[in-house]
């Protein structure tokens, strides 16, 4: 369904050094970073799409996080969330929302929210039984 997930970010390196501590817990890997065109991304196993970017905006205007927009990454199990969004938390994010059940999105639905470094609303989330 998706191509690829553009965040805007303002601080490249503040945020690269964010997600470079976010994506291995959930098992991504990076696919290139390049700090001299202000971008970076990360690829879905197996690759090679959806990739997950993170950039300068490309008109050159600063960053401004959306409200009620949100990415949502998928956790294997429920430790992956609480490990997530730890590393969230010690490289700079904000917490939007505490690893927990959510049974009002359904009976098996555990998540964490927070945000990036530079605002941009994210979720992780495992819809699988506790196991």
């Amino acid at each position: 369904m998706l191509s690829h997930l553009h965040l805007g970010v303002q601080d490249f390196e503040r945020a690269l050094g964010f997600y470079r501590a976010l994506m291995p817990v959930l098992g991504i890997q990076e696919r290139f970073g390049d700090s001299a065109r202000r971008w970076a991304g990360w690829q879905s196993s197996p690759g090679p799409r959806p990739l997950l970017l993170i950039g300068e905006p490309f008109d050159g205007q600063a960053h401004q996080p959306g409200n009620g927009q949100m990415a949502a990454f998928l956790a294997s199990t429920r430790t992956a969330v609480d490990q997530a969004h730890a590393a969230a938390l010690a490289h700079g994010g904000t917490c939007e929302g505490p690893p927990g059940l959510r049974p009002h999105y359904h009976a098996d639905y555990y998540g964490a929210y927070f945000r990036d470094t530079e605002g941009n609303k994210l979720c992780v989330a495992c819809h699988e039984p506790q196991g």
